[in-house]
């Protein structure tokens, strides 16, 4: 028989796996593990088996027992039959039972699995066959949050790339714009008529408004106070201008002995606390509003709190934008809102070895 009639008859009866031209320890085509059986066959292999046992012991002890049964059955004989086999059942079903736990908290994981809360696995190992099922589960979610992570990677630098070209457009292009018009238009209140004097002022102030508030979208939108002073600075800004713009006071508990954080770490914070104080501004109707940061063991802590209203019915784009950008750095993104006490938004970025 030639060697090809001879790799097909190998795949035909099923040996392909043990074939000498791939050697005793290769991969089985189609196997959902690299040489083991794949969870639905381990599974049924310990059921048969278990089911075997129980079946055994208990035609074992009916064989060695003094007890008889006739033909046909005797009505003595009959309560001895029902509490044998409900002997049998009862074994079965514990065996099974305890068989089969892992598959409760497997399907309870399932169930509660969030990719923007990381690090849920399931800790029990299973017992026996089941191993297998829970490691490729839990293998599962570690790609996926991997590529989770890549592709928020790529879309929030996207975004932020996107954010400077617009801050450059609108400070060098509608903000110069904007101040040329602003001049001419202070010459010609200069020699306009005192009957139209006070008119042109009128446009003249709504345009400096405009102008200003093309400045603070353009800030809103590229932080060049976080690249040129620093964190703190920026957050100092930041909470500065939600006062003017919302009216509520801003208390400030910024501690300047922090660990080095990264630029990529001091964006995601900033975000975050600038987004946090957007929410404020929006929804709690609160009267005053808590900054800190600060570090902690291995950790710096960013916290937002407010005396609101407390009331987060749904995450929403904003949300989910803020736990994706913690995500990026491994930092834990925790929001508890308590319905006329206020909200706390709390950001833990760990930093190795940066605790004080």
């Amino acid at each position: 028989m030639t060697d090809t009639a001879d790799q097909g008859a190998r795949r035909w009866f099923g040996v392909w796996a043990w074939s000498p031209s791939r050697g005793a320890g290769a991969e089985t085509p189609g196997s959902p593990t690299s040489g083991g059986r794949s969870p639905a066959q381990a599974l049924f292999r310990r059921l048969f088996v278990l089911n075997g046992l129980v079946f055994t012991v208990g035609t074992l002890v009916l064989a060695l027992s003094p007890a008889t049964v006739s033909s046909p059955v005797l009505l003595t004989e009959i309560p001895v039959l029902t509490v044998g086999l409900a002997l049998i059942l009862a074994v079965n079903a514990l065996l099974l039972r305890a068989s089969l736990a892992p598959l409760d908290a497997l399907t309870t994981l399932m169930q509660r699995v969030h990719l923007l809360r990381t690090g849920d696995r399931l800790r029990d190992s299973g017992n026996g066959d089941l191993t297998n099922l829970i490691e490729s589960f839990n293998a599962m979610l570690d790609r996926l949050e991997t590529e989770r992570n890549t592709n928020s990677a790529h879309a929030l630098a996207a975004q932020e790339g996107e954010r400077q070209r617009i801050a450059r457009e609108l400070h060098d292009e509608i903000g110069q714009s904007l101040t040329v018009v602003l001049l001419g238009l202070k010459r010609a209140v200069d020699r306009a008529p005192d009957d139209l004097r006070e008119e042109l002022h009128a446009v003249q102030e709504m345009l400096r408004s405009s102008l200003n508030d093309v400045g603070r979208v353009a800030r809103r939108l590229r932080p060049d106070v976080l690249e040129d002073l620093g964190l703190l600075s920026a957050l100092n800004a930041l909470a500065t201008e939600f006062s003017q713009v919302s009216g509520v006071p801003v208390q400030r508990r910024l501690k300047s002995d922090l660990p080095a954080l990264s630029a990529e770490m001091e964006l995601v914070i900033y975000r975050i606390a600038q987004e946090s104080l957007t929410n404020v501004a929006r929804h709690a109707r609160a009267s005053r509003v808590e900054l800190s940061l600060h570090a902690e063991s291995d950790a710096v802590v960013l916290r937002v709190a407010d005396d609101g209203r407390g009331e987060v019915r749904e995450e929403g784009a904003g949300i989910r934008g803020m736990r994706e950008r913690a995500l990026l750095i491994n930092a834990r993104l925790d929001i508890e809102a308590v319905p006329g006490v206020g909200t706390d938004v709390r950001l833990v970025v760990p930093v190795p070895g940066g605790g004080r």
